[in-house]
């Protein structure tokens, strides 16, 4: 894929779109969690640039989340991007984006994870070559077909004005993404996943990167809202420990993002907001066959259509 168009891109429109949505989305989930609000923390990167992490935790639905906005850049592009892009090698680099993690306090609340990213990789006397990236998923304790619909429903709508596969293709991506290789399982039910977006030019690229964005807290909080006020007992908090502990598997072993800021000398405290403050890992459990916690791996997890219009 071509990653240069004849668009100039233009970084403030993007930056000045990150930071109201980040604005935006933690207005919502404080409003829906009632009790606690977001911490905000700017901090500076030595290499330049830097960002503002917000986090809430503690709150009355919400055990930890974290809302991050980050625009850095440097001389040299770090490993994780040019492992794949050799011809980026020893180009300088621009990176800004939101990306957020939302851990519930119940079980019966899913977990979610959003990113959305612009990058330009620049050389003097050469094109500039940039490209918009993010998408966002789910990931159930419990399944709930309900739930699972409305978040692919939504993914669905707000890809459908750029192009019939546009969905297909990133809903495909984010199942083989977020994939724990040595579990063989899926981190969760997916939802969209996309990189190197710019072909249609600046203008498209960026309205598609946006209408990702925007529809975030739609697919979101009317889950959180129906869930979060379901009863649940020891059981189901110890099934949640335990499938914490996949999420940090995948966000410390193949998170590209994770991988990036840590490489580029990001904060760390930022970069790891994402995972969840209590984990309990078990020695070769298994799930009692027939039981709500098998359901998960059984009905859940392998990727489906979750579409509820074909």
């Amino acid at each position: 894929m071509s990653r240069s168009t004849t668009t100039a891109p233009d970084k403030e429109q993007v930056k000045a779109y990150l930071l109201d949505l980040q604005d935006r989305i933690c207005q919502a989930l404080a409003a829906e969690d009632g009790a606690a609000t977001f911490v905000e923390d700017s901090w500076q990167r030595a290499e330049g640039g830097g960002g503002r992490s917000r986090v809430l935790t503690n709150g009355a639905v919400i055990e930890k989340g974290g809302v991050n906005f980050s625009h850095v850049h440097g001389t040299q592009m770090p490993a994780s991007a040019t492992a794949h892009r050799p011809e980026l090698a020893g180009r300088a680099f621009e990176a800004m984006g939101v990306s957020l993690v939302i851990h519930p306090n119940n079980p019966y609340v899913p977990t979610s994870h959003a990113n959305v990213r612009f990058f330009i990789a620049e050389k003097e006397g050469a094109e500039p070559v940039w490209w918009f990236g993010g998408g966002y998923d789910l990931t159930p304790y419990y399944g709930n077909e309900e739930d699972c619909q409305h978040w692919h429903q939504t993914a669905f709508d707000a890809c459908q004005p750029f192009g019939e596969d546009v969905y297909p293709r990133y809903k495909q991506w984010c199942d083989e993404y977020f994939f724990l290789k040595h579990r063989g399982e899926a981190r969760g039910v997916g939802g969209l996943f996309f990189d190197d977006v710019n072909e249609a030019g600046f203008e498209q690229s960026f309205a598609f990167m946006r209408a990702v964005g925007d529809s975030y807290v739609p697919a979101y909080q009317p889950i959180v809202a129906r869930r979060k006020n379901l009863p649940w007992s020891e059981r189901e908090r110890q099934f949640q420990l335990y499938r914490r502990g996949r999420y940090v598997e995948f966000n410390l072993v193949y998170d590209r993002g994770t991988l990036f800021g840590l490489q580029t000398g990001g904060r760390t405290e930022s970069i790891l907001m994402s995972l969840p403050p209590l984990v309990r890992w078990e020695y070769d459990w298994q799930p009692e066959a027939g039981s709500p916690e098998a359901a998960l791996y059984d009905q859940f997890l392998p990727p489906r259509n979750w579409l509820i219009q074909q």
